[in-house]
Order: C-alpha cells, then sequence, then structure tokens
C-alpha cells in the first residue's frame, strides 16, 4: 500500500514539475518572440531573444528531461519520441511568433504610404528594397508573404504599411497574425513535452541497473 502511494505522490510530482517546464519553454519561446517587433526591444536584445526562442528553449525541451537522468547511465540513455515534437513546435513557435509580433506592432504604429520599389531581390526568396514616395527608405526590406512578388519590379508602386521604428517588416495590409497555429503550436508543445517528460522520469525511477 505504502509503495502504491509512493508511486502515486511520484506521478504527480513528475507530471506538476514536467507541465511546469514545458510551458516555460513554449511560452518563453512564443513570448520572446512576439515581443521583439512589439515592444520594440533594442536589435541586440532581439538577437539574444530569438536564438532563445528559435534555438536554445526548444532545445532544452528536448535535452534537460534526458540530462536530468541519474540512475540510467549515459551509454543506456533514450529519447522519448514525444520529446521530438516540442523541439520542432518550439522553433516554428519562435519563427511565426516574429511574424505574429510584427503583424501587432503594425497595427499598433504601423504608418501607411505609397512606396517605391528600389530594388527587388529574387535569388531565394523574394525581397523588396522599399522607398516612400517622398524619398524616406524603408526598412526591413518586403518578404515575398508580405507582397513582394515574382511580378513586382523595380520602378514599381505599392501601397504599404511600414514600422517607422524599422523593426517589424512591411507589409501589404494582408498579413495575418496566425493566432490559430500558434495556439495549436503551443498546444501540442505542452502536451508532447509534459508526456515525453513524465516518460523519462518513469524509465529513470525503474531502472534497476545502476
Amino acid at each position: 500500500m505504502a509503495d502504491v502511494i509512493s508511486r502515486d505522490r511520484a506521478a504527480r510530482s513528475d507530471l506538476v514539475r514536467w507541465l511546469a517546464f514545458s510551458l516555460l519553454c513554449a511560452g518563453g519561446s512564443l513570448g520572446l518572440a512576439w515581443l521583439g517587433p512589439v515592444v520594440p526591444l533594442p536589435t541586440v536584445v532581439r538577437g539574444v531573444g530569438g536564438l532563445f526562442a528559435i534555438l536554445i528553449l526548444p532545445l532544452a525541451s528536448l535535452l534537460v528531461p534526458v540530462l536530468l537522468l541519474r540512475r540510467v547511465p549515459r551509454r543506456k540513455r533514450k529519447v522519448a519520441w514525444q520529446l521530438i515534437v516540442p523541439l520542432i513546435a518550439g522553433v516554428a513557435l519562435g519563427i511565426f511568433g516574429t511574424a505574429s509580433g510584427g503583424a501587432t506592432a503594425l497595427a499598433d504604429r504601423g504608418v501607411s504610404a505609397d512606396a517605391v520599389v528600389v530594388s527587388a531581390d529574387y535569388s531565394s526568396t523574394n525581397h523588396c528594397e522599399l522607398r516612400t514616395v517622398d524619398g524616406r527608405d524603408i526598412s526591413p526590406s518586403l518578404s515575398e508573404s508580405d507582397g513582394c512578388r515574382d511580378s513586382t519590379s523595380k520602378g514599381d508602386e505599392l501601397r504599404v504599411r511600414y514600422d517607422p521604428e524599422g523593426v517589424a517588416s512591411p507589409d501589404d495590409g494582408r498579413t495575418d497574425s496566425n493566432g490559430v497555429l500558434l495556439a495549436t503550436l503551443f498546444g501540442v508543445a505542452v502536451v508532447m513535452g509534459t508526456w515525453g517528460g513524465v516518460r523519462q522520469s518513469r524509465w529513470d525511477r525503474a531502472y534497476d541497473g545502476a
């Protein structure tokens, strides 16, 4: 009876611990990515925040549950397949969170203006350098998904929203905030990260070869 109670307590402890950790990783990736263009943060701070959002926190969601194993020798440790999901979802949260933050920033402080295409780059993904009709440079450049299409060429005039702070990327006014996608990625990362962490802890306690 005592063993059963002990196992139940350990299971509940694992659930709470890994749920909190998964919320931290997924929420951190989304929050840091989204805040960068919204605040707006300085370039250096945005760069560090982006590194944590897209790389460090997603990797932590995979590596921490494995590295915390104490009873299982390193050579015999394995990774629960569930932990691959928050790694991928965390990277996506960082990428799409930045785009969502940019859309929010444009909705809040964006300025609509007629712009002229100064140059267009089609080498990998389309990017158009823009300047307002009265001669002010618009930074950053206009991406393919935000209105720099294959048919766009130097000298074309476009109606765009741009960020006077030069942080959020300009768009043609039709950019989606991806709220449903972000909520789905966040939920999947938390659920699968918690499940995977619980499995790792269970393997650690069950190992009798240490």
